[in-house]
């Protein structure tokens, strides 16, 4: 699916994100994976930590193929139905593995309460999106809830299915959202899920390696871009600081993202959280130049639709250079035979 083809669907597809945003009244494929997933580590989450490992191993691979598989399958079978419906099916399925609608209401959701002091009703958005205590959380530490969250799925959420829908279309797309899944409901490391979920977290970390640090890298581009429209960011360093920073987050890719913006803030992320009454600490990320409030949150949102923007042009440049030097690799091989 490499070139001008893949390049229009998906962009229509985010068009159709964009206008639609996720309906609860139709079903979303995310939901049922998460189905699938649940009752398979029901049944298969039990006995010795070889056999979870083994087990987590066997479930990450029936996940993913099968995602993989049946959205394959059904556009095959739909385009034999009617080509016009098979390319219905696959604008549907690409749509769905995006969030940048809601993503951005998400941080609005937010935002728009705390400007009002509107503080319990900002809390309570907060607590949609994370899995952190809200109900004690001031203005900077809901603000730094907010940002953490969209950067971080600025990469889950948006760029990294882009780069997948561009290289496979709506069947890799989906298969990335099944390993996304499956990261969050098994990836984590505690004793039920420190063996089961060992093959999901490590693959969660290598699909997300390259388009992590691509989009830290259009964040920042995308910050340069609106210091000279509006808002004046810290861009100049954010790059270095961001290098130096992003290792320090526990996960190997969401500390790029969360870097990057917490440098072109000029604000200071991570800190203490509590999950559950249970107090976590995490390294830090920025410098505190600025104190966190409702209007980062906004700005945030402003660099996610830059990042990701610049992130689908230059994935399309390259899907489109690549395929015409395959298309030109065949040609000189016909040429030679």
């Amino acid at each position: 699916m490499l070139g001008l083809a893949s390049v229009v669907l998906v962009a229509i597809a985010i068009v159709i994100d964009l206008v639609v945003g996720d309906p609860r009244s139709l079903p979303h494929p995310v939901v049922i994976i998460g189905r699938a997933i649940s009752a398979l580590e029901q049944r298969w989450n039990q006995g010795s930590d070889k056999r979870r490992r083994l087990l987590g191993f066997l479930l990450t691979a029936t996940i993913v193929l099968g995602t993989f598989s049946l959205a394959w399958l059904s556009l095959v079978v739909l385009t034999w139905v009617h080509p016009w419906l098979g390319l219905a099916a696959e604008l549907w399925l690409l749509a769905t593995t995006l969030a940048i609608k809601g993503l951005a209401e998400a941080g609005r959701a937010i935002a728009v309460p705390l400007a009002n002091g509107d503080f319990a009703s900002a809390r309570n958005a907060l607590a949609m999106v994370v899995g952190r205590d809200t109900e004690q959380l001031d203005e900077a530490e809901i603000t730094r809830g907010a940002v953490e969250t969209i950067a971080e799925n600025t990469v889950d959420g948006i760029t990294s299915p882009l780069f997948f829908a561009l290289i496979g279309g709506a069947p890799l797309a989906l298969a990335y959202k099944a390993i996304n899944t499956l990261d969050s409901m098994v990836g984590y490391q505690n004793k039920r899920y420190s063996d089961f979920g060992y093959a999901s977290a490590k693959l969660d970390d290598m699909a997300n390696w390259l388009p992590a640090r691509l989009t830290a890298l259009c964040l920042w581009a995308a910050g340069v871009l609106i210091s000279w429209h509006s808002s004046a960011l810290y861009w100049r360093r954010a790059i270095t600081a961001t290098c130096r920073e992003a290792p320090r987050h526990p996960s190997p890719n969401a500390g790029w993202p969360e870097a990057m913006v917490a440098n072109l803030l000029g604000v200071q992320l991570g800190g203490t959280n509590v999950y559950q009454g249970a107090v976590s600490h995490r390294a830090t990320l920025g410098s505190p130049l600025e104190t966190l409030t409702f209007s980062h949150i906004n700005v945030t949102i402003k660099l996610m639709h830059g990042a990701w923007l610049l992130f689908f042009l230059l994935m399309a440049v390259l899907m489109s250079v690549l395929a015409g030097v395959l298309m030109g690799s065949a040609g000189a091989r016909g040429v030679w035979l």
